[in-house]
């Protein structure tokens, strides 16, 4: 079993993190403080439901859980770009990299209820 930072879902959601860092500290301060730290705190949440699926027998719990914290993601990033905190071009790069970890949680989903 590999560990859970060789996980192709792991590295690519951490890399979410990294850009999600990066991208918030230009908010406005109105914002800064809210949606983007709840947005920072949400991708860590998803992170560690992956960690703890990799290392636990009950895999289907937590990729549940992480497969949540997607969509939880999806929509203050939604929220972001109507109250014009993000534009388009980055919008579309960190949905991208949403809809890729969304895929192989799904993937892993299904394997693990088979």
């Amino acid at each position: 079993m590999a560990t859970y930072d060789h996980l192709p879902v792991y590295k690519a959601s951490y890399d979410l993190l990294v850009d999600l860092f990066r991208f918030t500290k230009d908010f406005s301060r109105e914002y800064k403080y809210t949606i983007g730290e709840s947005i920072k705190k949400e991708t860590i949440e998803m992170i560690t439901n992956i960690y703890r699926a990799n290392s636990s027998y009950d895999k289907e719990a937590f990729i549940r859980s992480a497969r949540e914290n997607v969509e939880v993601i999806r929509l203050f990033l939604r929220l972001l770009k109507d109250l014009q905190q993000v534009g388009l071009e980055k919008f579309v790069g960190l949905n991208e990299k949403i809809e890729s970890v969304s895929r192989q949680l799904s993937a892993w989903h299904k394997s693990v209820r088979k």
